[in-house]
């Protein structure tokens, strides 16, 4: 049985947190290429070397902990939303870097461990570990721009010291990312483990309606193209549609939304909105963006407003590894039985892309209250645990 310590392993993943803490609870701020999260990945590359492992930084700026020989490669993400969770990806580093470790020790399989660059999107989605997976080439990835208009090829110059070539898929046998949950099923289950079977598919894109700007006072009603009231109609009209579609693991969310000239005294005479969908099923991704084109077509029609739609963004569903989900399921049962379930990821991770280069699996441990993306986000230390010792498991039954 591979030894891992759990005392040693709750202790580095608190110290991580250190890193970027927002100084309210355990909250993270440690967006991609800001100082903490550099500071971060050069204290994780030093408890790497500590434990055996040699160090190498990607030209993203992924961070490689590598065994000698052919190993399966663990790990996650450490960057984080703006506002975020110490769990959120720093979970599945420091759980790799202790199995590998206690692995090591008892002279087991050599494992290696990777925390991907930008998993949280200052500059797309997931974007170190599509850049890896040959999804976006470096070039195209560098003229990528986050929200203050910063390119990623000017971001990773603040680690241009540190970086390297990239690291050759090759030598890895699979993957397998630790993560938590991020919603609220197993933790109102009750249950300790999720061993998922997918990871959903995405699709994202921008809408516009474009009306007639006009005063707000003298206006009368029936005269109006209101932009934002066709987003509004929109909106209605879409919850509907979908019943017969969707099913209860499928979501649909307006994220952003703005208004021109956005003025209280003003009829919008524009409205911007996002439109974004998760599903597992491709077919089903294809069948509501049929219903959201449609939809929006007829609400623009029957108020007298223009309808356009900017490119179709997203990323396809993802079944993972059969083999390398069975040795988790094995390890869960042994670690809870009873208490842990197969399950759907409904949020993306490095492992989609991941599974485009080799075999690939994810386990889940519960959010409590199903919170994450805040300052709020935690999880039970003994859920915690649990999570480490099925991965250790999984490792043991995999070896076997």
């Amino acid at each position: 049985m591979i030894p891992v310590n759990p005392e040693r392993f709750l202790a580095e993943l608190h110290e991580l947190r250190r890193f970027g803490a927002s100084g309210i609870g355990k909250g993270v701020v440690r967006p991609a290429y800001t100082k903490a999260d550099i500071e971060a990945r050069q204290w994780f590359a030093g408890r790497m070397q500590a434990a055996g492992l040699r160090t190498h930084y990607d030209p993203v700026g992924s961070l490689f902990g590598l065994a000698e020989g052919k190993s399966l490669l663990m790990g996650s993400h450490s960057d984080s939303q703006p506002e975020g969770g110490w769990l959120d990806g720093a979970l599945g580093v420091m759980a790799a870097l202790e199995v590998a470790r206690a692995s090591r020790e008892a002279d087991g399989p050599p494992i290696s461990v990777v925390s991907f660059q930008d998993e949280e999107g200052r500059f797309g989605v997931t974007t170190g570990s599509t850049v890896w997976s040959r999804k976006l080439s470096l070039e195209a990835a560098d003229e990528l721009t986050d929200r203050e208009g910063v390119t990623l090829a000017e971001a990773r110059g603040e680690m241009a010291h540190l970086i390297g070539d990239f690291v050759d898929p090759a030598q890895f046998s699979g993957f397998i990312e630790m993560h938590i949950e991020q919603g609220p099923w197993l933790f109102e289950a009750g249950e300790a483990i999720g061993v998922v079977e997918n990871i959903v598919g995405i699709r994202d894109m921008r809408i516009t309606f474009e009306g007639e700007q006009n005063h707000a006072g003298t206006t009368p009603m029936h005269r109006r193209r209101d932009a934002f009231q066709g987003l509004a109609d929109f909106n209605a009209r879409i919850n509907a549609r979908f019943d017969n579609v969707v099913t209860p693991t499928t979501v649909w969310t307006i994220g952003h939304a703005s208004l021109h000239p956005d003025a209280h005294s003003i009829v919008p005479g524009r409205a911007v909105f996002s439109m974004q969908w998760r599903d597992g099923d491709a077919g089903r991704l294809a069948r509501m963006e049929e219903i959201i084109r449609e939809t929006a077509r007829e609400v623009a029609a029957d108020r007298g407003l223009e309808v356009s739609f900017g490119p179709m963004l997203g990323l396809e569903p993802m079944d993972l590894d059969t083999r390398l989900r069975a040795a988790l399921e094995g390890a869960a049962e042994d670690t809870a039985p009873g208490r842990w379930r197969r399950m759907p990821s409904g949020a993306l991770h490095d492992a989609t892309n991941v599974a485009q280069l080799m075999p690939s699996a994810m386990l889940f441990v519960p959010s409590i209250n199903g919170i994450s993306h805040a300052f709020e986000e935690d999880t039970d230390e003994r859920d915690l645990v649990a999570g480490l010792k099925v991965l250790a498991g999984a490792v043991e039954r995999l070896q076997g």
